[in-house]
């Protein structure tokens, strides 16, 4: 989805809207190991990006990144592409430029 695309739908209250990255689920330790997408991490969290978001949202804004736990969420296809619907109360930490750099958190 380019910057210029709008979805076609409105959302409503506290929901956001992400959507996961593209990544086939591998990852790689900070030593440089390759950890498979078929290990299992107990209550691991994940990153998404913010697509729309509901008028009484306050802590995100569309382009941001959102942790939260794979455990709260509701899968929904939009226009052939899978997104997620969260509720704002759900996301551990947000993630963007605007946000101030000497908070003390080293996420």
């Amino acid at each position: 989805m380019t910057t210029g695309d709008k979805l076609p739908i409105k959302m409503l209250n506290d929901r956001l809207l992400v959507k996961m990255s593209n990544e086939n689920g591998e990852r790689q330790s900070s030593g440089g190991i390759l950890i498979p997408a078929t290990a299992q991490m107990a209550k691991r969290l994940v990153w998404a990006e913010v697509v729309a978001l509901g008028q009484n949202v306050r802590a995100a804004e569309v382009g941001d990144r959102v942790l939260f736990s794979p455990d709260d969420r509701y899968e929904v296809e939009v226009q052939g592409a899978d997104y997620i619907m969260l509720r704002e109360r759900d996301l551990h930490a947000v993630a963007a430029e605007r946000i101030e750099g000497s908070t003390g958190l080293y996420l």
